[in-house]
């Protein structure tokens, strides 16, 4: 990429089904930063990313989303993929009869564009190297996209999308529930390959041992749908130790949260479907 991207978050409210999730929450990634925003439960970490990448469901009401000066909220899904926005799912689908091969070289060539095409050897040999980083069967080239696959297996699956399509600004939505110390071992090493100016990241997530693997540059706590406090590693070191009280009370907030959040997508957001 010729230029660090930059993602701009401004004043962003959202509601779903009437409901007001996200109540002005404003942040700035740059490229080679890695921004980690944690919070408790039901305090609107997963509908941020559900809304970034423009799920259906969530309504923007207010402020704007913007990479590189371009409003991401009004392109369509498939055109925020190809502008660079990577959403890692806490809950990727499955697709039966799709193979991850033909998928993810259907969404390297929608980025890429017509004319631009990735031959097909040079597709396979990457892929195979990307999941012999992950340490992944290469038989799960050929398979059904996660069908079947472990919690494990699909969380390096979305890695490896990751490691394949490049984007410019990376969302890991609690990459590491479910993990194993392995495969988050693995997983963070995926992602601290892609650590460079040409790269953002904005991880959201419950726990600080996955900050010990991927070492943040700027930590958020999220609360009532907004950020209320932000520091440096040291931030979630204090989290992990004494929990969200101290914020709470040096705030002045009861209740942190603004309600359960919604489920996942229920379909793969980062780029069209396949074409036949």
């Amino acid at each position: 990429m010729a230029n660090a991207p930059e993602f701009i978050i401004d004043g962003l409210k959202a509601t779903v089904e009437g409901k007001e999730i996200l109540k002005g929450l404003s942040l700035k990634i740059k490229g080679g930063e890695v921004h980690a925003v944690m919070g408790p439960n039901g305090t609107g970490k997963s509908t941020l990313a559900s809304t970034i990448m423009g799920h259906p469901k969530y309504e923007v009401t207010e402020g704007s989303v913007s990479l590189n000066g371009e409003d991401v909220l009004e392109m369509a899904v498939d055109e925020r993929a190809r502008a660079g926005l990577f959403l890692a799912m806490q809950y990727p689908s499955e697709i039966a009869g799709v193979t991850n091969a033909d998928f993810l070289r259907s969404a390297i060539n929608a980025r890429r564009g017509e004319g631009n095409e990735i031959s097909l050897i040079k597709f396979i040999r990457q892929m195979e190297a990307k999941m012999k980083e992950l340490e992944m069967n290469p038989e799960f080239m050929h398979r059904y996209l996660n069908e079947g696959f472990s919690g494990g297996e699909k969380k390096r699956n979305e890695i490896l999308q990751m490691l394949m399509l490049e984007p410019s600004i990376v969302i890991l939505d609690e990459i590491d529930s479910g993990l194993d110390i392995d495969a988050l071992r693995i997983v963070a090493t995926g992602v601290n390959a892609m650590r460079t100016e040409d790269r953002g990241f904005l991880i959201i997530t419950h726990y600080q041992r996955l900050l010990n693997y991927i070492k943040p540059d700027f930590v958020h706590v999220m609360m009532q749908g907004r950020i209320v406090k932000s520091g440096g590693p040291e931030l979630a070191e204090r989290l992990e130790n004494e929990g969200y009280d101290w914020i709470k009370e040096e705030l002045g907030i009861v209740d942190e949260t603004v309600g359960q959040e919604e489920e996942e997508f229920k379909v793969p957001m980062n780029t069209t479907a396949p074409k036949y």
